[in-house]
């Protein structure tokens, strides 16, 4: 309520300032049918940008962000050009070049009725209008920043800010037209503290500036929500050619053993689906409340660091944002109805990589797993309110286009994939892919656009009779779906079961072993037991899910003091062993889930744990949220928020 009352005031304070608000105003009764994005206010066919440059000064002391978004039009003959804003203070709006400028009226409309979209701010241009200018500052609203006190970084003695743009963001620290469909360029001067340093999802320094001042320039054209800021105490260290990664310094020496695969990663996705297009490809690791594992801003990928394990076991994530270079950054969905063909491509083209480099053995491993989660996905969805969200194409009209981030668009989406693969063979469907790339290279698609392109360049062709329409437009799972069978996940499920049975799987065996030493036979006595690093992360979720939904607090127990999952420092098995202590009322690891809870601040490790608390104690739920709420992204806190207001 405070949040929309101080707009509601700041949008009545601009149009009473505004000399000819009339018309203007009549303009905001026509939003509805202004642009075929229903999570846009611009009115992009009438008069749209081409470039951005960006004018930025970064105050940590405020926690605000003072700008100049300076926007270059195509101009189809507008008298208003009308920008997508949320949380932000418009401070004047002018037309015309830096040297030449002229105060334009602008109007603030009306904030949407669940406060999703924001505001659209209207301003007045004429046919020639194509420059406009906008003054303004970002405010507590802004919820694509988080700005991060000392403690909560690697230092503990210098500040941190960055960016979270995807989905619809990016309106809240930049006044622009936040719809996929508009790629643009863009360039940036910043100002930060003198002792932090400035990146952007752009070409970039590779040193800290002596005086504070950083230049950017993005000069392929990309849409809104990957432009992409971070600012920190921040040092850089190569990995190849065209490969390295930003950190703060402590991190440096585990980042560089985790991320040692990059450049080879990057030599199995150019030999997959051709050259890689934007030149730099860097890693920035930012601190524990980064809501996501990665977010794939062009030339620097942001990662979360809890993807830094110590044994490279979920480099994964990395090789999904490398692959988003292609699926997503090159060929971006023209709208968040059409989120699949982002997500679904990237994860099929993730497991590519992961193939080329460890194996069929363990891309399957990554597969089966994920499958097993979307199954979980499907009966949450199919009991929902809204059981249509199984489908690969959806109608978010009037919600969250977060809504759309869901297991259905990442793993239905690459299953579908997979499944038409093995339709039509692997060579057939890598020249259909890459074709596919180079074809829409820095341009938007939708599902109707995307279908016509399989059916004339692929199934046609081809011949083929496949049910893709099935896949995209139909709940759930269409039964041609392709199996995904892995021996050593099987060979899990068992040992869970073994487990359950009373059988002592951690008991001390011993084996003889016929060895030849200096011509004699011996036996080398080999001591076995049964232990963590014995298999992948994926192989132990895979025993952590197959355990009984009810389980006594003694096997847990005997569990923990074996493997050791409550402090063994990989989030993936962490979040699976706390979600099944707490569905199991084991309070012996409270302590260590608490812990965890104030460090980490991604959505997806959150969401299963909180969720799993809030039924057997809510009290403690809501009291941990209380304490550890503020280190958490905005991203994560109102998913939570939503999360704990659920009746059990």
């Amino acid at each position: 309520m405070k949040y929309y009352c101080y707009i509601i005031f700041l949008a009545g304070l601009l149009i009473s300032c505004d000399q000819k608000p009339s018309s203007l105003e009549t303009s905001t009764e026509k939003l509805a049918d202004s642009s075929f994005d229903n999570h846009s206010y611009s009115n992009l066919s009438a008069i749209h940008t081409t470039h951005l440059d960006l004018e930025l000064e970064v105050n940590f002391e405020n926690k605000t962000i003072y700008g100049v978004a300076r926007h270059t039009m195509k101009n189809n003959n507008a008298d208003t050009a009308i920008f997508d804003i949320n949380g932000l203070l418009i401070q004047k709006v002018t037309l015309g070049t830096k040297s030449n400028e002229k105060e334009t009226d602008f109007v603030i409309g009306n904030m949407d009725k669940d406060s999703i979209l924001g505001q659209p701010l209207l301003v007045r241009t004429d046919s020639s209008t194509e420059q406009i200018n906008i003054y303004y500052q970002t405010t507590e609203y802004s919820n694509a920043l988080d700005w991060l006190d000392s403690n909560l970084t690697s230092s503990k003695t210098k500040p941190f800010l960055y960016t979270q743009g995807q989905a619809i963001l990016t309106r809240t620290w930049i006044p622009i037209q936040d719809s996929p469909s508009n790629r643009i360029t863009y360039s940036a001067k910043v100002t930060v503290p003198k002792d932090l340093m400035a990146v952007m999802s752009a070409k970039n320094t590779k040193n800290k500036s002596v005086d504070g001042h950083y230049f950017f320039e993005m000069k392929k054209p990309i849409p809104s929500y990957l432009i992409a800021l971070a600012v920190g105490d921040l040092s850089y260290q190569s990995l190849g050619p065209n490969t390295g990664f930003y950190c703060e310094p402590e991190l440096a020496k585990a980042c560089l053993y985790e991320f040692q695969d990059l450049p080879k990663m990057m030599q199995a996705a150019e030999k997959i689906y051709g050259k890689y297009q934007w030149d730099q490809y860097d890693l920035l690791v930012l601190p524990y409340s980064f809501p996501f594992g990665g977010m794939e801003n062009p030339m620097l990928t942001f990662v979360n660091p809890t993807i830094i394990t110590g044994d490279r076991s979920l480099t994964s994530v990395v090789a999904h944002e490398l692959a988003h270079s292609w699926s997503g950054n090159l060929v971006t969905n023209r709208t968040w109805n059409d989120f699949w063909l982002n997500e679904g491509f990237t994860v099929y083209f993730e497991q590519r990589i992961m193939e080329e480099l460890y194996g069929k053995d363990v891309s399957d491993i990554l597969a089966a797993v994920e499958f097993y989660e979307l199954q979980d996905e499907l009966k949450t969805i199919a009991n929902s309110k809204y059981p249509e969200d199984s489908r690969l194409f959806l109608d978010l009209k009037n919600r969250n286009p977060d809504d759309g981030m869901t297991d259905i668009a990442y793993v239905k989406g690459a299953f579908f994939l997979k499944t038409l693969e093995q339709k039509v063979g692997r060579k057939k469907f890598d020249v259909f892919i890459q074709s596919y790339f180079e074809k829409h290279a820095f341009k938007t698609i939708n599902s109707d656009e995307f279908i016509r392109y399989l059916d004339k360049n692929l199934l046609s062709n081809e011949e083929v009779k496949f049910n893709h329409l099935d896949w995209i437009y139909k709940e759930g799972l269409p039964k041609n779906c392709i199996q995904i069978q892995s021996n050593r996940l099987d060979n899990m499920k068992i040992l869970a079961n073994d487990f359950s049975q009373g059988k002592a799987i951690f008991k001390t065996k011993i084996r003889y072993e016929k060895i030849r030493v200096k011509g004699k036979n011996r036996r080398k006595k080999i001591i076995e037991h049964l232990k963590r690093e014995d298999h992948i992360v994926q192989e132990w979720q895979t025993f952590i899910r197959a355990l009984p939904k009810s389980i006594s607090k003694e096997q847990l127990k005997i569990i923990d003091i074996n493997l050791g999952f409550k402090k063994c420092g990989n989030s993936e098995i962490m979040t699976e062993w706390f979600t099944k202590a707490l569905e199991n009322n084991y309070t012996e690891i409270n302590g260590e889930i608490e812990r965890f809870l104030k460090k980490v601040g991604r959505r997806k490790y959150l969401v299963p744990i909180y969720k799993a608390m809030n039924k057997v104690n809510p009290q403690l739920a809501n009291q941990i949220f209380e304490n550890s709420k503020n280190q958490y992204h905005a991203v994560s806190r109102n998913s939570i928020e939503e999360l704990l207001k659920e009746v059990n």
